[in-house]
């Protein structure tokens, strides 16, 4: 009878023991699916605003008009990934003046840009683009607790010309 209580007893805690495992297991795998879905999308996004900007380009249409019509004459590019490198290259020189960048990874970015991190003071311009579109509700918060610049989306300056 002992044995078997022994018996009983070690089989329940085994089971308890991948009870336990599985569950946890399960809930790295579903954390790892929802980062992995998250990736996607944003990969997604920004296939989307190159595809619009690409086509806005072949139609003769430039981002320099967007600014025009609003009387934007100073910006900042908030992201320097690609899309904010394409942004600084096709701004770079046109009337537009780009007093910075601001980027999460400000040390390791490399262009002819101050480029600065949100930890930091960020001077006055008339106006932030957001180029990381996935995020820029998040980023738009953020940025508007330290700046009184308007905060506008890549996405809204296609969208506009």
């Amino acid at each position: 009878m002992k044995k078997q209580t022994k018996f009983f007893t070690c089989t329940i805690l085994l089971e308890s023991l991948i009870g336990v495992h599985l569950y946890l297991t399960s809930r790295k795998n579903k954390k790892d699916l929802l980062k992995a879905q998250e990736t996607a999308n944003k990969y997604k996004e920004l296939m989307h605003i190159l595809d619009k900007w690409l086509l806005k380009k072949q139609k003769g249409k430039k981002l320099i008009q967007f600014f025009a019509v609003k009387g934007i004459k100073s910006i900042a590019i908030y992201g320097m990934s690609y899309v904010g490198e394409r942004l600084y290259d096709e701004l770079k020189n046109s009337d537009i003046e780009i007093k910075y960048a601001i980027d999460q990874s400000a040390n390791g970015i490399y262009v002819d840009l101050n480029v600065l991190s949100l930890k930091d003071d960020l001077p006055e311009v008339d106006a932030i683009i957001v180029t990381p579109t996935f995020y820029y509700d998040e980023i738009s918060k953020n940025l508007m607790k330290k700046v009184n610049s308007k905060v506008i989306s890549l996405d809204t300056v296609l969208n506009s010309i």
